[in-house]
């Protein structure tokens, strides 16, 4: 049985909503408050848009099997690799930072109960959060199967957006001591952090990567169904975002750091807050694991069938020489489904297993040996968050939208479609640019 529309919209928003929500009031801060909503709703739209274009171009391909993989078998098969492997770095860098910041809170939630050394120890909970919690989600086979993990993990988002509004509107008298000045309009500061600031609106609706995988799992799968699934999920987004933002940088104004829960003064209600946020860190990194693992299981069948078709060719070239199957009766074969078709790539059993394993693994390795990722990732979000939200979406819907129409025929429904494809793609190259720009030279990091 597949999932409903709220089992799909919970999983988006839980993608969509990682720990960067904590910066968003920081993203405010060269900003001011109006221009940081405008930012928010502007940034909003554009996810949509790519979500949109997703939605329509997974019809395309086989029912249900729709990926970036089978899209680009379609489209641009030469690159397909190349965009595999850009999904697979981006969702595994991410997965570590959040294991990272699993060892960087648990030990300070836990000297509120205990000054014992072991607790005290960032690789002793990376470790058992690894071994507990994280690695029996990542095997599950289906993001549907994440739902109720997903539940815990957006009731930590909203918990922690209570804890905002609260100290908003009923400020402590330290909080109060702590508040700068907070701006309207533009502030008076440099142009350049703008910049680097730019870069957390953008990657903060980021839920591109599983998007195919909750299309294929929705029980009602219709396009209708799919937009209407994408749109609650970005409104959803939208107003989470504009309640931390908006209310935590109205809360420190030009104090406002990075972090927003490590301004709040200790009490029971901030450790709560600290532990929601560790919550909703290690339930999203199976969100990341999913796309990971088949990115890199195609890259697996990619590399396979390349080696296969190398150590063939010579048979193949010794039996054309023989084939009597006429041009025509090549293209019947195709038409019915014949090897030279695009096909999914099932992932199970022992690949399943071992990449799964491997991730795993890795992740482990990397999170125990370094206490920060925050400028590689910065790189890797600015580089491969952009392309699956804009770029191969827009790519994909331009190429692959009205396709089926003869020329002059196509609607007009259709036509402002493709059109927003090419506008997103173009759209996504400039952020691509810009983020980049402002990771390397700027300091941007998110």
């Amino acid at each position: 049985m597949g999932s409903s529309i709220a089992s799909g919209v919970l999983t988006l928003l839980h993608t969509a909503c990682g720990a960067g929500i904590l910066a968003m009031p920081y993203a405010f801060k060269p900003f001011g408050l109006l221009p940081g909503f405008l930012m928010i709703v502007f940034c909003g739209l554009c996810s949509l848009a790519g979500l949109v274009i997703q939605g329509r171009v997974s019809k395309y391909v086989e029912s249900r099997n729709a990926s970036f993989f089978a899209l680009s078998q379609v489209t641009y098969p030469q690159l397909s690799v190349v965009f595999d492997l850009a999904i697979a770095v981006k969702c595994f860098g991410v997965g570590v930072s959040y294991l990272v910041v699993v060892g960087d809170l648990l030990p300070r939630i836990f000297e509120v109960f205990t000054a014992h050394s072991l607790f005290s120890n960032r690789n002793f909970h990376i470790t058992m959060v690894m071994l507990f919690i994280v690695s029996p989600l990542c095997f599950l086979k289906k993001l549907s199967s994440l739902r109720y993990a997903s539940m815990v993990a957006i009731s930590s988002v909203a918990y922690l957006c209570v804890l905002v509004l609260v100290h908003f509107w009923w400020p402590s008298e330290e909080i109060h001591d702590l508040k700068g000045e907070v701006s309207i309009g533009l502030p008076s500061g440099p142009i350049a952090a703008l910049f680097s600031c730019f870069p957390i609106f953008v990657f903060a609706y980021t839920c591109h990567h599983n998007a195919f995988s909750i299309i294929n799992e929705l029980q009602d799968n219709a396009v209708k169904a799919i937009y209407k699934m994408c749109s609650i999920s970005v409104l959803l987004a939208m107003t989470l975002y504009m309640a931390i933002g908006g209310s935590g940088y109205a809360t420190f104004g030009d104090h406002v750091v990075g972090n927003i829960i490590t301004l709040y003064p200790q009490s029971p209600a901030t450790t709560v807050g600290r532990i929601a946020i560790v919550l909703l860190v290690m339930l999203a990194f199976p969100l990341q694991c999913h796309p990971a693992r088949a990115s890199i299981d195609h890259m697996w069948h990619f590399f396979t069938l390349h080696t296969k078709r190398t150590a063939d060719a010579d048979v193949n070239e010794r039996a054309q020489l023989i084939d009597s199957t006429t041009d025509d009766e090549r293209d019947v074969l195709v038409e019915e489904g014949a090897s030279q078709q695009p096909v999914a790539v099932p992932l199970g059993g022992t690949r399943f297993t071992v990449i799964t394993t491997g991730i795993l693994i890795l992740s482990y390795l990397l999170a125990v040996s370094v206490t920060s990722l925050a400028r590689v990732l910065a790189v890797v979000g600015a580089t491969g968050s952009t392309s699956i939200s804009f770029i191969l979406p827009g790519i994909f819907g331009y190429k692959l939208i009205g396709s089926e129409y003869d020329a002059g025929k196509v609607p007009a429904s259709t036509k402002w479609l493709r059109c927003l494809s090419l506008v997103l793609t173009c759209w996504g190259s400039v952020v691509l640019v810009t983020c980049l720009s402002a990771t390397l030279f700027l300091g941007a990091s998110h």
